[in-house]
This record gives C-alpha cells, sequence and structure tokens, in this order.
C-alpha cells in the first residue's frame, strides 16, 4: 500500500510539474512531499566552507584527459521530504556514504549536467549560459520525481565553489574545467516509489580542447535495430539511464570501425541524434533553399544548450534558412544521391561541434563533404565558423547575446 501511495503521489507531483512550464514557483502545497518549493528553499547564503587540509598536483594542459583528474573540493547540499533543502557545504572531494539499499542504485534516481567554467584573458572566470543548465536540470529531476531547486541559488553555490578551486581552471583557448552537476535519490528502501531523500552533488575536472590537434571528422554507423529515445520516454532528459544502454550499440560500431552511432527512429528511420549530441545537416533543400536543420524537440530529443545557442546564432546571422523539424535517412540519401549535402554536424558541451564525414546506412555510404576549398580540412567552413563564433562568446572574447557568458 505504501509503494502505491507514494507512486500516485510521485505521479500527481510530476503532473503539476510538467503542466506548470517547469516552473517550481506554481507548484501546490499539495505536492511539498516531493518538492522543494513550499519547503525550506535551496539557499546559497547558508553555504559552509571547509577546505582541504592538502592540495593535489596540478597537472599539465597537454597532459589533461577528459574527466580523469578532478578538483580538491566538491560542493554538496542534501534534501528531505518534509524538510527540504539543507545546508550546502563545500568540502574535500571525496567518496559519498550511501546505503546499498539508496535507490538510486535500484531504479536510476539520477539525473545530471554537463557545463565548463572558463578563464578569459583577463582571468576572470565565467560559464556559459548556466541558466539553461539549471532549467534542463529541473526538468529532468521533475521527469523521475526528485525535487525541485532555485536555479539561481544552486548557479551562486557553483560560482563560490569556482572560487574555492580556482587555481584548478586551466588558462588557454580550448581549455576550461568541466562541471558535474548531479542530483540523485538517497532513500534506503527497496520500495518502488518517489524518493523521500536526495541529494545535489557538483564535481569538476580540468580539460583540454576534445579535438586537441585539430578537427577530426567521425565515420557514423546508422542504426536501426537499437532506438536511443521513444515517444513518452526520457529522451529530452538527461538522466543516467538513458546513457548506459548507449554504450553496447556504439562498442559494436566501433567493433565494425565507426566512432560513433547515428540514432534512428521509427518505421522512417527519422534521424534523431549522434552518439550522445544533437545532430545538424547544413544543405539545399529539396525548394532549392540552402538550410541548417536540426530535429524538432519532439520529447525524444535532449534540449541541448549547445544546439540552443547554434540556432540562435544562425538565425542572428540570418544568411540561410534555419529549421527545427522532422528529417528522414531517405531523405538524406535522396540529398547525397543530388548533391546537395554541404555540411554535416554533432553538437554539445564537450566539443561544442563535431563534423561528420560518412554515414553507412543500409549497406551504403553517404559521403558528407567536409571544405571544398582546402581538401586537408577536417571540418567544414559552417562548422568551423559556428565553433569559432560560440568559443569567442565562452572566453568572453566577444560579448555575445545577454546573459550568455557569465562572469563569477
Amino acid at each position: 500500500m505504501f509503494v502505491q501511495r507514494t507512486m500516485r503521489q510521485a505521479i500527481k507531483a510530476h503532473n503539476a510539474f510538467a503542466s506548470s512550464s517547469y516552473s517550481p514557483k506554481v507548484l501546490s502545497t499539495s505536492f511539498s512531499r516531493f518538492y522543494s518549493s513550499q519547503l525550506a528553499p535551496l539557499d546559497a547564503s547558508k553555504l559552509e566552507v571547509e577546505k582541504s587540509s592538502k592540495q593535489k598536483k596540478l597537472q599539465a594542459n597537454s597532459e589533461l584527459v577528459f574527466g580523469k583528474t578532478f578538483t580538491d573540493h566538491m560542493l554538496t547540499v542534501e534534501w528531505e521530504a518534509g524538510k527540504g533543502w539543507g545546508t550546502p557545504q563545500i568540502k574535500e572531494y571525496g567518496k559519498l556514504q550511501l546505503d546499498p539499499s539508496a535507490v538510486v542504485f535500484h531504479y536510476a534516481f539520477e539525473c545530471f549536467e554537463g557545463m565548463k567554467a572558463y578563464k578569459d584573458k583577463d582571468g576572470k572566470t565565467r560559464l556559459f549560459r548556466p541558466d539553461m543548465n539549471m532549467k534542463r536540470f529541473n526538468r529532468s529531476a521533475g521527469r523521475i520525481a526528485l525535487p525541485s531547486f532555485e536555479g539561481e541559488e544552486l548557479t551562486k553555490l557553483i560560482g563560490e565553489f569556482l572560487k574555492v578551486d580556482d587555481r584548478w581552471i586551466p588558462k588557454g583557448r580550448g581549455y576550461s574545467l568541466y562541471l558535474r552537476p548531479t542530483m540523485i535519490g538517497t532513500q534506503e528502501s527497496l520500495g518502488v516509489g518517489a524518493s523521500n531523500k536526495a541529494m545535489i552533488f557538483v564535481i569538476a575536472s580540468p580539460v583540454g580542447p576534445y579535438f586537441p590537434s585539430g578537427f577530426a571528422a567521425v565515420n557514423l554507423l546508422a542504426t536501426t535495430e537499437k532506438v536511443r529515445a521513444w515517444p513518452g520516454g526520457t529522451g529530452d532528459s538527461k538522466v543516467g539511464g538513458n546513457y548506459a544502454p548507449c554504450i553496447k550499440p556504439q562498442l559494436d560500431a566501433n567493433k565494425e570501425g565507426f566512432q560513433q552511432n547515428l540514432w534512428l527512429f521509427g518505421e522512417d528511420h527519422q534521424v534523431t541524434e549522434v552518439g550522445t549530441m544533437n545532430c545538424f545537416v547544413y544543405w539545399k533543400n529539396e525548394q532549392g533553399e540552402t538550410e541548417l536543420v536540426t530535429p524538432a524537440l519532439d520529447g525524444q530529443i535532449l534540449p541541448g544548450v549547445t544546439r540552443d545557442s547554434i540556432l540562435s546564432l544562425a538565425r542572428q546571422w540570418g544568411e540561410f534558412k534555419v529549421s527545427e523539424r522532422k528529417f528522414t535517412m531517405k531523405d538524406l540519401v535522396k540529398a547525397d544521391k543530388e548533391g546537395r549535402i554541404i555540411e554535416m554536424f554533432g553538437a554539445g558541451t564537450a566539443c561544442i561541434v563535431c563534423p561528420i564525414k560518412r554515414i553507412h546506412y543500409d549497406g551504403h555510404d553517404i559521403h558528407v563533404p567536409l571544405d571544398p576549398s582546402d581538401k586537408t580540412s577536417q571540418a567544414g567552413k559552417l562548422t568551423k565558423r559556428i565553433n569559432d563564433s560560440i568559443m569567442d562568446i565562452q572566453y568572453g572574447d566577444v560579448q555575445g547575446p545577454a546573459g550568455w557568458s557569465v562572469v563569477v
């Protein structure tokens, strides 16, 4: 009975969350058991800092490997039903202590974000569009019945975390401190229901350029037997459960000489995502228009921060049509035969853009052009322009739209 009751409450709370445009402020008090807006809010002013007594050795920029080295400290804050958010703490980086029955281990109560901190030429620390990360983090949490939080407060806490571990933010264009805000359900129970305890933690790892020696275009295997997401699922949420099932198909693709999967969906083989990235095609459409197109946010596609940034910049440039709509492998095959594909790339926080040079589909290869004016180039002209434009804003070299580059 307890499991059934808590599940009914969680579903009711989730429905209210979903119908409120993901705003925690509009939730009624009847859902306070699961969402924090009616209880103790996340409050950055309550932060406690206990610095580590020892400092790890910094690695040279040339030795940085993505996600392998972590800073001296971590940020944590716990939540409990009936109470809300507790005291945020910055403390020495170390292992979490969780009961083996914690629901995160059994039912995948986990969501996360990926963001970066950058050092500009004046030595200031910058975040790139953190408000979008916070909104998506809240949406993901709501999708799996984890508590909501005040995004501005978590951004402030991350800012304080960056001040404590400032020495870990590598200098130089292409280098940054990768941040991994994560929320997990921590209730000690094997019952299937909304977790009455949760934790947010933030860890950080210094990283170098995604392509250390310049762009390296990738080969894709168009995957039809496995799908990444489906209607009504969690494809538009950044939950851990979306990622593990994609590893085996990627390993299978790797064995055949492909770097990533091109995820398809439906009997008509709709193009969805590239590995863990959003997918973009730059082509001449069937109406003869030059167009940059990406799949629409239909519930299966992750609303990427980089994705939104590319669309916004391209629309500001006003040089070609920019579309969010469905397109299929049949469309790509036809465009390839008619010589209409100009470029194709994936997009995400880790790489900004990742050029694509070949897609294997239904026994045939689609060869995607890169830069016809430079046969040695591993990226098309638009791909390079997008990469440089976003990076200019991230490092404060160009002001960019309001709120995109935030000084900590």
